[in-house]
């Protein structure tokens, strides 16, 4: 009998690799520990600096940055002072708070699970690895809802077609997580991201404004990437790998039909696009026009308009107008009370994120008080300047880096809480933008999710996989996903190199380039 060590050796180095990432990701403290550690790094690093006189020039204003100490009487009363208004006053907690209360009613109601099975059940069989791997893309509008709805439903339809349900597992799971960031409409993470994007821009130029639509013009050319690309990986590599499905003793397999909408879940699927038409149309009649009463009442602006600087707002309206109509038709719903508790449903699930943000709150205060992050960005952008890294190198290396996180933090608001005010300043003094810097940082953030098991539902995933393979495990998931995370990693950076070259516009008013401010 061989031992575990001789049976190890046999793996695939890759996978022998992956094995060590995860023993040493383990080792790392809990994400909110991890930002208490940080930030009394940051007030031990403060004291050292301030004493040791360090300070820059900003490039922007010609002013001199010090590094200020909160090892100070003064410093210990602004701690103690500002540390509720650091958490209230946390851009991504209202952000994120806000627009999950409105979707937490659309995916109560069953309306987010009815429209995915419906676009799922209702295509062609040439299309359905397309239909499967778009769908998880899509799911991305209510956050993490693909994770637990649309990764079990491709398995259950490819098991239904007589395909192996695996493959449909791993197509599912490639667009839900794989392109995590892709979207064709703005969804919580997109607002969660913008507002630590801001945060951090504003500790080099605190007039920066980053709306959740930062990315949307690029993330949603990426959906149809990353959709088509995870098509061709799946047909071509996965399901050849796999091949044809054979049950395995102690399979839980579900019915090897695949049941059509109810009638009351049609009816609610009628009331709900009815609602979508009336709620689109409101918004169409108040942007379109001159004069709209969705611009900017100044200058009539659809960038500076209060429908893109409250799109927050507008998630929250139409998830709760959404869901509504849907639980009215379906009669999912009986009264406010449903609709309050599918809200307290939507919160409860927040629990762990609110711990998080308050210590991530702290931090990043802590990093702008000591005007750490505008002398790290003043100095890292001295060094790149000096190394003569820009352009190309410089996107492609953040995409680098994000990945190598990913591997090790799971968490996509706790990296970007850590990397932006860092990255995000020391970009805008090279001449680049927030925005695209943001974008780097989500390509890498999004590739990598499928293939370590420190990503929160990576053990969902194999719970998921072992309803039809009871022996699959971390190896297995990993072996699946890891040519759709080479494949996405390849395609997604070259699309952004692409753009890069060409200089389109990320979203609505986001550039590529930053302009200094003026003196």
């Amino acid at each position: 009998m061989e031992s575990a060590t001789e049976s190890t050796e046999k793996l695939p180095l890759v996978y022998r690799i992956l094995g060590r990432i995860e023993a040493v990701g383990n080792m790392l403290p809990h994400p909110a520990t991890l930002f208490v550690i940080l930030a009394v790094l940051v007030v031990v690093i403060s004291a050292i600096t301030a004493g040791m006189g360090v300070s820059v020039t900003h490039p922007g204003t010609g002013k001199e940055v010090k590094a200020v100490s909160l090892l100070t009487i003064e410093g210990l009363h602004r701690i103690l002072t500002s540390l509720v208004t650091n958490f209230t006053g946390f851009a991504p907690l209202g952000t994120v708070l806000v627009a999950l209360l409105g979707i937490s009613v659309a995916e109560a109601s069953g309306f987010i699970s009815a429209i995915l099975r419906l676009v799922v059940i209702k295509a062609p069989a040439k299309l359905l690895t397309l239909v499967v791997v778009f769908a998880g893309v899509v799911s991305h509008i209510a956050s993490d809802v693909g994770y637990v709805v649309v990764i079990p439903l491709g398995a259950v339809i490819f098991y239904s077609v007589g395909r192996n349900p695996l493959v449909g597992l791993a197509a599912a799971f490639a667009g839900v997580s794989g392109g995590f960031s892709a979207n064709l409409l703005l969804g919580p993470t997109d607002t969660l991201l913008a507002g630590i994007t801001q945060e951090a821009a504003r500790i080099y130029d605190p007039s920066v404004i980053v709306t959740p639509a930062a990315n949307y013009y690029f993330m949603a050319t990426s959906a149809f990437l990353v959709a088509i690309a995870g098509t061709l990986v799946t047909e071509k590599i996965i399901a050849p790998r796999l091949g044809k499905y054979e049950p395995k003793e102690g399979a839980d397999l579900p019915s090897n039909e695949m049941t059509e909408l109810q009638p009351n879940e049609k009816r609610g699927l009628l009331f709900a696009g009815i609602a979508i038409l009336l709620f689109a149309g409101v918004i169409i009649a108040g942007l379109v026009p001159e004069g709209g009463f969705l611009r900017d009442p100044k200058t009539g602006s659809v960038l500076t308009s209060p429908f893109l600087s409250g799109i927050v707002a507008v998630i929250f309206f139409g998830g709760v107008i959404t869901g509504l109509s849907y639980a009215f038709g379906a009669k999912t719903m009986k009264n406010d009370s449903d609709v309050m508790t599918a809200m307290e449903g939507g919160m409860k699930t927040l629990a762990a994120y609110l711990v998080l943000a308050f210590f991530a709150a702290q931090f990043v205060a802590f990093f702008n008080w000591t005007n750490l992050g505008v002398i790290t960005a003043v100095e890292g952008a001295d060094l790149l300047k000096s190394l003569n890294i820009t352009g190309v190198p410089l996107i492609v290396s953040m995409v680098i880096v994000t990945v190598i996180l990913d591997l090790f933090v799971g968490s996509a608001s706790a990296k970007w809480a850590v990397m932006a005010p860092v990255f995000v300043p020391m970009l805008m003094i090279l001449g680049y933008s927030p925005e695209i810097t943001q974008a780097a940082y989500r390509i890498g953030d999004s590739v990598a999710n499928i293939i370590t098991p420190l990503m929160s539902y990576f053990p969902l995933i194999v719970v998921f996989a072992r309803k039809y393979d009871p022996s699959a495990g971390i190896g297995t998931i990993m072996a699946m996903m890891m040519p759709y995370s080479v494949v996405f990693f390849l395609a997604w950076t070259l699309l952004l190199v692409v753009w890069y070259l060409f200089g389109l516009p990320l979203g609505p008013g986001a550039e590529i380039y930053y302009q200094q401010p003026q003196n």
